[in-house]
């Protein structure tokens, strides 16, 4: 799918490298088709020298050469950056970012100029699991966006973990769920090794069996095909150990808990895309 396309990165930082880490060692494209386009010379030097990928300082000349183009820059600055390179855009390549918050029609009315006006605009949610190749992107597609557009995106992200399609207005409730949602696992596996050291362990082992139990039980669940709540029976024995513990979670409102902290991230979501339209149209 890549094979025959050159993909540029506006933005070398950690999401950007992830990708480039991923479809290399996936063999998904040629280093020398990679272009990075980044300020800091400290970071083009180490991504020269780590993947042997094209660097440069200028935005443009990354857009130039490439036919597919990943924003992967702060939402601060994206608008900026898209005012910046859009003469540059002659060929109409497909673009895909990885900015928060920021809508497509945004995005598209910022790239527009005298020479094309119609851009195949994908939006994304990846989350930083990304680092290690398990992340999760949920990929939402623009008016003008092909299938086979699609497919690209997709393949770009498979290389980091697993995509999901969405409508873009769900892209709020993915953000508040799997974008937000290591922060919460962190919270949880910290709970649980303090939750271990308080019970006499000593602190290195509460935080690997913790680790591996989280990292054991996600993989059961995404691999056995059965319900959450199937698994759960399995390990849940009458009047056991599990039972108890399980009853001092619902007392504890942790279900609750994590659907309320879903549904207050993903409101902030749409609140911050609400601000990104309102400074658009006043410009």
């Amino acid at each position: 799918m890549l094979k025959n396309k050159k993909l540029g990165f506006i933005g070398g930082g950690n999401m950007a490298e992830a990708m480039i880490h991923g479809l290399l060692s996936a063999s998904f494209i040629a280093a020398k088709n990679i272009f990075v386009a980044e300020p800091l010379a400290a970071k083009r030097k180490t991504l020269r020298a780590k993947y042997k990928i094209v660097v440069s300082a200028d935005n443009r000349e990354v857009v130039k050469k490439c036919d597919v183009l990943v924003l992967a820059v702060k939402p601060q600055i994206l608008r900026e950056v898209l005012v910046d390179i859009r003469l540059s855009m002659n060929r109409a390549p497909l673009v895909i970012s990885v900015a928060a918050g920021v809508p497509i029609a945004i995005i598209d009315r910022a790239l527009r100029n005298n020479k094309n006006s119609k851009f195949s605009v994908v939006r994304t949610m990846p989350n930083t699991p990304a680092l290690v190749q398990e992340g999760v992107t949920a990929i939402a597609a623009g008016k003008y966006v092909s299938v086979t557009d699609m497919k690209i995106a997709h393949c770009i992200f498979e290389a980091v973990g697993r995509t999901v399609a969405v409508d873009e207005d769900q892209l709020d409730a993915v953000t508040g769920l799997s974008g937000s949602g290591p922060a919460y696992i962190f919270t949880l596996i910290e709970a649980l090794s303090d939750a271990g050291v308080k019970m006499g362990l000593a602190r290195e082992a509460a935080n690997t069996l913790t680790i591996q139990t989280v990292l054991g039980s996600a993989k059961l669940a995404r691999d056995s095909g059965k319900h959450p709540g199937e698994l759960k029976a399995m390990v849940t024995s009458p009047a056991g150990t599990t039972i108890f513990g399980l009853h001092a979670l619902e007392a504890g409102s942790l279900r609750a808990t994590l659907m309320n902290a879903v549904e207050e991230a993903t409101l902030r979501s749409r609140e911050l895309g609400r601000i990104a339209c309102d400074e658009d149209s006043a410009l």
